[in-house]
């Protein structure tokens, strides 16, 4: 088990306040003061799981406004794409889906990449990654998609994982 230290805690404790705030939306002191308090026993618990690597990583602007970007729009924008492309499914006369599972290729190097991608990738309906593993020095996500219309891995890695994977190496590399 990793063990927590000082910075991992500090940068930790300041991800959870500032995400306490912005929960609460509210300036009162009882709400600061109980925001602190529950940040940092939170981070005292999850700090050596969350944050192991560069704790101040995104607190550079240069890092934190892709992050927001990629948040706001790349995400939210594949996201839109995927849910009408569900709904279209679900309202259709005839079921329009060719399940499979497909193993896809990432350049992506970093572990908050690589999790950044798989979350992404599984919060947009029709896809889930499965699994993540490294073989010859190469990245692959095990991705169970709801129509397979791609059988190449990298055409079928472009489809899935195109605009979020450039949005993430902008953030991660």
């Amino acid at each position: 088990m990793p063990k927590t230290n000082f910075t991992s805690l500090i940068s930790t404790f300041i991800f959870c306040f500032i995400f306490w705030m912005l929960i609460t939306w509210s300036l009162s002191p009882q709400e600061i003061i109980a925001g602190a308090l529950i940040s940092l026993v939170a981070a005292y618990f999850t700090g050596r799981f969350f944050i192991h690597q560069k704790p101040f990583y995104l607190f550079n602007p240069l890092k934190f406004l892709p992050l927001v970007f990629y948040c706001l729009i790349t995400f939210m924008w594949e996201l839109w794409k995927a849910n009408w492309d569900m709904a279209k499914r679900a309202l259709a006369p005839r079921l329009n889906i060719n399940p499979g599972i497909l193993k896809v290729p990432s350049d992506l190097k970093s572990e908050y990449a690589l999790a950044t991608l798989a979350n992404s990738i599984t919060l947009t309906p029709g896809t889930i990654t499965m699994d993540i593993v490294e073989q010859e020095g190469k990245n692959f996500f095990y991705i169970h998609w709801i129509d397979v219309a791609e059988m190449d891995r990298a055409e079928a890695g472009d489809t899935i994982k195109g605009a979020l994977e450039r949005g993430i190496r902008r953030i991660w590399q």
